[in-house]
């Protein structure tokens, strides 16, 4: 198809409600712009494990799928058990940005995911959050991991606050993007959804003006920045104010299937 698109999905608050399912008219739409022929892809935050169940909820088999935030790209492979396997993985040393958040949150949570989606946590995190592959183990043991990302959730901090400590940290060795609530998620320097797909888009061969992202969380806000510069960013309608201003166009909330409005028009 001389003419396909590149589309980029969030999956949760975009694809998927808070409450975990996915409306029929999302997979409808989804199904009906791949079946056009065009390349429809997940960019998410989740790790690997978590990332593969919603593609076949979806009905989706990509070229490539961007997880944890865009420190890991997969591939299609048949011959890999899960039908993916690791096409671009970049990994960090988490222990100094380990030790300069643990001195600036008291009675923060910490996780750091490694790049066999192996997440090895202190503290406590609600459950789920995390995927199956987890293991608790003392703080000091997290510094010597070789790490796709850093979670830090501290449910003691208002959302406010937390971003105002996270602000005088200074983490400028790596990327990081605040969530929802008191939830902070660190990845490799200058990493995160937007550069991962830029690489896809380069291997797939799609022009910059055929690219649309949909997302509504802190971190697409590169994602949306990427596809808003010659294509289509499109921000889900719950979106908070720093996330839609980046954004070429606005869509319904989750719960509305603004992700099917938008491909329904596509």
């Amino acid at each position: 198809m001389s003419d396909r698109w590149l589309i980029a999905l969030d999956i949760d608050g975009t694809v998927l409600r808070e409450d975990g399912v996915i409306n029929d008219p999302v997979i409808a739409a989804v199904g009906k712009v791949r079946d056009a022929g065009h390349e429809v892809m997940l960019a998410t935050g989740r790790s690997v494990a978590m990332t593969l169940p919603i593609l076949d909820r979806l009905g989706l088999c990509p070229e490539y799928v961007v997880c944890s935030n865009g420190a890991i790209t997969l591939i299609r492979d048949s011959d890999a058990p899960t039908g993916y396997s690791r096409f671009h993985v970049e990994t960090f040393n988490p222990s100094e940005v380990l030790t300069t958040i643990r001195g600036n949150l008291e009675g923060a949570n910490y996780a750091v995911e490694d790049e066999d989606g192996l997440y090895r946590f202190t503290g406590s995190f609600p459950d789920g959050t995390l995927g199956a592959i987890s293991e608790k183990v003392p703080f000091e043991e997290l510094l010597t991991a070789h790490a796709t990302r850093v979670v830090v959730i501290s449910p003691g901090h208002q959302i406010e606050d937390f971003l105002s400590v996270v602000e005088r940290m200074g983490l400028h060795k790596v990327s990081y993007n605040v969530g929802w609530t008191a939830w902070l998620d660190i990845a490799p320097d200058g990493v995160n959804k937007s550069t991962a797909l830029e690489r896809v888009r380069e291997l797939l061969d799609i022009p910059r003006s055929r690219v649309m992202a949909i997302g509504d969380g802190r971190n697409d806000i590169d994602m949306l920045e990427w596809a808003s510069a010659e294509g289509r960013g499109v921000a889900m309608g719950q979106a908070p104010d720093e996330v839609s201003v980046v954004a070429t166009e606005m869509t319904g909330t989750d719960l509305d299937d603004g992700v099917a409005t938008v491909l329904d028009a596509f």
